[in-house]
C-alpha cells in the first residue's frame, strides 16, 4: 500500500492541533472500545462520552483507562457541566474531573439559559487546570442564533481561554450549524470563517454529507466532530480521497 499512501494528500501527525476527529462514544462497552481502538486508534484524537453517559456508565474508570492506554483523551459531554450547574454543585463537577483524571473538559449553554458572563468566567476557571472546549450554539432547533451572535460568542469564549469552540449541531446533525433537514447552513458558516480562524473551530458533523461539506470547504485537516465510532476509518478515506464523494475533488488539486 506504500505506493498509494505516497500520494495521499499530506494530513498533520498525531498529536494533532489540526485534522482531529472527536469521536462520540454513547455508550460502548469496554469490549466494544478495545475492539473500536484495535483500528481505529491512529485515527481518532479525542472521544466524547456523550452527553451524561459517564454518570451512568459501569466500570467507568476501567472503561477510562482503555483509552487512557492508546493514549487518546476522553472528555465529558457539556449536558453532564450543565447538569451540575443547574443543582449549583459545579465544585463538585470539579472534583470529579479531577477523581477521575480528565485533562479535558466541555463547557456548553446548548440546553440551559447560563449567562454569558458566566459561562465565559467558567471556561477561565477550568481552563487553568484543563484544556477547554466550548461549545456554541443551541440545541433547541427553534432557536435561532443570527451569523453576528455566533461570531461574538465563539471570540469572546476563545479570549476566555478554549483550546477550541465547538459549532452545536447535536449527534443528529439537525440542529445549530445545519437545518432540521441535516443541510448545512452554508451562510452561517461563510460568515463564521471571516472573522473565525479555522483551525480554533470544531465542527459537529456526524453525517457523511456534513463531513463531505466540510472536507471541501476546509480540506483535509478540518476539525471534525460527533463522528460515530463506526465511521472513524470512513471519515479518514474521505479526508484522503479515497472515498467516492472526495476522490474526484482531491484530484483536481493536484
Amino acid at each position: 500500500m506504500q505506493y498509494l499512501l505516497d500520494r495521499l494528500p499530506a494530513r498533520a501527525k498525531k498529536p494533532r492541533n489540526v485534522g482531529i476527529t472527536m469521536v462520540m462514544d454513547k455508550g460502548l462497552s469496554i469490549g466494544e472500545v478495545e475492539n473500536f481502538l484495535s483500528i481505529a486508534e491512529p485515527y481518532v484524537d479525542l472521544v466524547k462520552l456523550g452527553f451524561g453517559t459517564s454518570a451512568v456508565t459501569p466500570k467507568l474508570k476501567e472503561k477510562l483507562a482503555v483509552y487512557k492506554n492508546a493514549g487518546i483523551p476522553v472528555y465529558f459531554g457539556g449536558s453532564l457541566m450543565e447538569w451540575f450547574y443547574a443543582h449549583n454543585a459545579l465544585d463538585e463537577y470539579v472534583k470529579i474531573l479531577d477523581k477521575y483524571k480528565i485533562e479535558y473538559a466541555e463547557v456548553s449553554d446548548g440546553s440551559l439559559e447560563i449567562p454569558h458572563d458566566v459561562k465565559c468566567n467558567l471556561i477561565r476557571t477550568l481552563a487553568k487546570d484543563r484544556i477547554i472546549l466550548s461549545e456554541v450554539g443551541s440545541k433547541d432547533a427553534e432557536k435561532i442564533i443570527p451569523p453576528y451572535k455566533w461570531i461574538q460568542l465563539m471570540k469572546e469564549e476563545l479570549e476566555a481561554g478554549a483550546w477550541k469552540v465547538i459549532a452545536e449541531a447535536r449527534e443528529g446533525g439537525n440542529v445549530g450549524i445545519y437545518r432540521g433537514t441535516g443541510e448545512v447552513r452554508e451562510g452561517l458558516v461563510d460568515e463564521i470563517l471571516t472573522q473565525i480562524p479555522v483551525e480554533k473551530i470544531l465542527w459537529e458533523a456526524p453525517n457523511k454529507s456534513q463531513q463531505v461539506f466540510f472536507i471541501k470547504l476546509v480540506g483535509t485537516d478540518v476539525n471534525l466532530g460527533n463522528i460515530p465510532s463506526n465511521e472513524a476509518i470512513p471519515l479518514e478515506t474521505l479526508r484522503v480521497g479515497l472515498r467516492g464523494d472526495t476522490m474526484v475533488y482531491f484530484l483536481n488539486k493536484k
